[in-house]
């Protein structure tokens, strides 16, 4: 309890240091990566094969971002890079992303009031995703840890999500539409430092008293690894205004009808096997 009440201490110090602040602004580039699940036929697929796709997997999923902030407002986006190179796989093997244009993608958030208005690029049109920020019932705990210069404090939420499919390309039988998702449990882990006095983080994670350094999601891993405190050149933190605005739940629909085509689109026909098996593998973002 004791060490309880020295962070809540801590926290009350930082944000009424913050109050005296002038133009509080921040840089934070954070590194992401995410573990790949991929069932692999042996039969299909030899042992070079199989470690040319998971080295592919690994680098597609690690990634550079910006986020730009001050104490109500921020920007999230991928840092600009050079196309990563593609491991040549042969055969009649199919990689298929679903997802937005990365790159291109801005999320804006504003934890003053409450919401956030993000610029997807999904094949190929631009959506604007305007709505509320979730309100996160986050459980602040008393364990600590230092990320670089900056201690950090644990907090953990618990959220429904919808349990992994995998799909096979031997699979004949058509999937019922109409059917409700498998629904698990999943405890997310944050590390926020109230040394940064601002509600906000990463990508869409936010709500706790200081930034968050660090983020366990499932299998997609979130860290901070350099912070710029009030740089010398003024931060602009503008937010998009292009696309067609819908807001998350309309979006989500849209999303889940476009990776339904493209996994009809590129499954193999009955009887149609060309020279060898085919095999399509869809990745999720």
């Amino acid at each position: 309890m004791t060490t309880i009440i020295r962070a809540l201490v801590t926290v009350l110090i930082a944000f009424s240091m913050s109050l005296q602040a002038q133009d509080f602004q921040g840089i934070a580039t954070y590194k992401t990566q995410r573990q790949v699940d991929i069932k692999l036929d042996s039969t299909q697929m030899n042992s070079e094969m199989q470690s040319k796709m998971m080295e592919m997997m690994k680098k597609q999923f690690q990634k550079t971002f910006i986020l730009t902030f001050n104490k109500e407002e921020s920007v999230y986006r991928q840092e600009e890079e050079l196309d990563k190179p593609n491991v040549g796989l042969g055969g009649d093997v199919r990689i298929v992303t679903i997802g937005g244009g990365g790159g291109s993608d801005v999320f804006y958030k504003n934890t003053k009031d409450q919401r956030f208005s993000e610029k997807v690029d999904t094949y190929g049109k631009i959506f604007l995703v305007k709505d509320n920020l979730e309100k996160i019932d986050w459980n602040l705990e008393s364990e600590t840890k230092y990320i670089g210069e900056y201690q950090c404090y644990k907090a953990t939420f618990t959220k429904m999500v919808e349990k992994p499919r995998y799909f096979s390309s031997s699979d004949e039988a058509q999937e019922d539409e109409d059917e409700e998702p498998e629904m698990e449990e999943r405890v997310v882990t944050a590390w926020y430092t109230p040394q940064i006095p601002v509600n906000n983080g990463p990508d869409d994670y936010q709500g706790l008293p200081g930034l968050i350094l660090e983020v366990h999601d499932g299998k997609l891993t979130i860290i901070c690894s350099k912070i710029v405190l009030n740089p010398k050149e003024k931060i602009e933190i503008t937010e998009p205004t292009k696309g067609k605005v819908v807001n998350q739940e309309k979006y989500n629909k849209i999303m889940d009808k476009k990776a339904k085509e493209m996994m009809e689109r590129y499954k193999p026909k009955k009887g149609d096997r060309g020279d060898g098996e085919t095999m399509s593998f869809t990745i999720g973002g």
